[in-house]
């Protein structure tokens, strides 16, 4: 265990070991604060993710830096990371203090330069997350609200919505999502269970309507009703 401590000289083993070591212990920690961190960094989850970042960086570049102290200051910073989440939990004036009030932004089409001056965000930034929202006039947009996690919620005026099978009155088949059965040449034997079927009745199925074989397909889905979709290598 030298290499978890502050050495002059790391061989390459060392180094190797040392890297081991803090790779798995990110990723432990990352498991620990949960998907929330990584997907939606909020104040306290960029603030964790860029200090755990910069902490555990230093003795994996400095042969000199013992690993103990990053990996003791991690830990303690993420004790209190999980404190500060069950605080936002549990007190509402702490919620308050870490996660801004949604600030509206856009309202019956008109642009709220107060609002934007109070998200500090420009212009441009609006009319960016406008594109992104695939609206092309904010003229169309009843309310627009920009929100703790940094993003923009647009709703659009109901005259300027798309028509659905709801508002038409029309009947639908249930949602149905697909099984995967085959991936990049491999059968799925799982999903192929679910379905009653076999690894006989797949290559039937595809020597007789694709003429080819598993190894040759990228991917292959089947409905509800059965319908096959085969994606070939190209």
């Amino acid at each position: 265990m030298d290499f978890f401590q502050s050495q002059e000289t790391l061989t390459t083993i060392e180094w190797i070991l040392r890297a081991i070591v803090a790779f798995f212990f990110l990723v432990i920690v990352a498991k620990i604060l949960g998907q929330r961190t990584l997907s939606q960094l909020r104040l306290l989850d960029f603030v964790i993710a860029l200090v755990i970042g910069n902490i555990i960086a230093h003795p994996l570049s400095d042969e000199q830096l013992g690993m103990k102290g990053s990996v003791t200051t991690t830990s303690v910073l993420v004790i209190l990371y999980l404190g500060g989440i069950f605080m936002i939990l549990k007190w509402q004036w702490f919620r308050r203090i870490i996660n801004h009030a949604p600030v509206t932004i856009v309202q019956n089409g008109e642009i709220l330069y107060k609002g934007l001056k109070k998200a500090r965000i420009s212009i441009d930034v609006l009319l960016e997350e406008l594109r992104e929202a695939k609206v092309e006039d904010v003229k169309k947009v009843a309310l627009a609200i920009w929100e703790s996690n940094g993003k923009i919620s647009f709703f659009l005026d109901p005259k300027y919505e798309p028509l659905t099978p709801a508002s038409l009155q029309m009947e639908t088949e249930p949602f149905d999502l697909p099984r995967t059965i085959i991936k990049e040449g491999k059968i799925n034997f799982e999903e192929l269970k679910q379905i009653d079927k076999d690894k006989i009745w797949v290559v039937s199925s595809l020597e007789r309507i694709y003429q080819t074989e598993v190894k040759n397909v990228l991917l292959a889905t089947i409905d509800r009703k059965h319908n096959m979709r085969v994606f070939l290598y190209k």
